[in-house]
């Protein structure tokens, strides 16, 4: 037999309405259950569950938001039969027009809400990702320009895609690991600009942390991060950064025991976190405007469609011009010479033999006007 769980959890959507019956936020049950936003996002969609103490507070929680909405619907029930005619004898008795007159007018029906423009998901999405996922590159790269270029990069082909993007199950997600795939490219290396380290942190603990970010390799920094900086369940960060979950889970034990071991203070997750968001605040890491990322994205994406209708057009200007030029029958190559009657076919003169050489060199080196040369004169 299977154990049922000590504090079961309503379904992701009874999540999400008691919580916005008790008029709460994201950000608001994540600083109750101590778990970040993101988290409370997942718990509310369905994609993952809490597990142990966080799903005993988590529970706890809706149960008070349960009882608090049960206790505001019941007091309205009684507001609403308190305000309805009473009935006596069989016939009912009209209301008086005192009360009639305190009853609150209808409520407006709410408008529909008019859906959003494709141009205005993109700069709400960019709005709400984009600050925070520069300040995770930096901390996954080190490097300043390198974050903001690669969240820009990932901005850019989100827009190019955006369809597939905004039908996505989670969009951050998406740019999030587009913009990690760009900071952590090889290719890097390469460029001039890259080639030498950027200046540190000015505090001396905020260099140690970041220096030992560095150290790590660059699978195991990914998973430290979307673990313990962005707060990803295991299965989570395993399905990012494309392992199974037991190697997941063997990159981040290996990766907080060099921490540990570089930095003892900073063996607890919690705390470890607490370092992260410090050390990512402390740059003044901004994001270009949605507007010119949009803008961009649009200029690049007609920069190498024209480039492909000119590689086009030149491979069909070349393959026309070589069907122009070649030629349309078998020409069979000319046969060498044959001795006829013995008189040897006719040949090219052959290499100069060694006299021959030294008069051709003596001819050369004398001049063509002097005293040893003898011109004829009319006399």
């Amino acid at each position: 037999m299977t154990r049922s769980p000590a504090n079961p959890l309503p379904p992701p959507e009874e999540r999400r309405r008691l919580r916005e019956a008790g008029s709460l936020t994201q950000a608001q049950v994540a600083d109750q259950v101590g778990v970040n936003r993101e988290t409370v996002r997942a718990w509310e969609i369905g994609r993952t569950s809490p597990r142990g103490g966080r799903r005993d507070t988590y529970a706890q929680l809706l149960r008070s938001l349960a009882e608090q909405t049960e206790v505001q619907e019941a007091s309205a029930e009684l507001e609403v039969m308190a305000r309805q005619p009473e009935a006596a004898g069989g016939a009912d008795r009209a209301v008086p027009a005192a009360v009639r007159a305190e009853d609150p007018a209808p409520a407006p029906e709410p408008r529909p809400r008019r859906p959003l423009s494709p141009a205005q998901a993109f700069d709400a999405l960019y709005a709400f990702c984009a600050p925070a996922l520069v300040r995770q590159t930096y901390l996954l790269t080190g490097r300043r320009e390198l974050a903001r270029e690669s969240v820009e990069w990932a901005f850019q082909l989100a827009w190019q895609r955006w369809p597939e993007v905004a039908r996505d199950r989670d969009p951050a997600g998406w740019v999030r690991a587009t913009a990690y795939d760009c900071a952590l490219s090889p290719w890097h290396r390469f460029r001039p600009r890259y080639r030498h380290p950027e200046p540190p942190p000015p505090d001396a603990s905020d260099r140690a942390l970041l220096d030992v970010l560095l150290e790590l390799t660059a699978p195991q920094r990914r998973t430290l991060l979307l673990y313990d900086g962005v707060g990803l369940d295991l299965p989570e960060t395993a399905a990012e950064t494309e392992a199974s979950t037991p190697a997941a889970a063997n990159r981040l034990l290996h990766a907080r025991a060099a921490v540990a071991a570089r930095l003892p203070g900073l063996s607890d997750p919690t705390e470890f976190n607490r370092r992260l968001a410090e050390l990512a605040s402390v740059e003044r890491l901004r994001a270009a405007k949605p507007a010119t990322v949009r803008e961009s994205s649009e200029r690049r994406a007609r920069f190498w469609t024209r480039a492909a209708i000119a590689f086009t057009v030149a491979l069909i200007g070349t393959t026309a011009l070589t069907l122009r030029t070649a030629p349309t029958r078998y020409e069979p190559p000319v046969p060498p010479g044959q001795t006829v009657l013995g008189v040897p076919p006719k040949v090219a003169p052959g290499p100069l033999s060694k006299a021959e050489q030294e008069l051709k060199e003596k001819l050369r080196s004398e001049m063509q006007h002097g005293p040893q040369r003898l011109a004829p004169q009319v006399q």
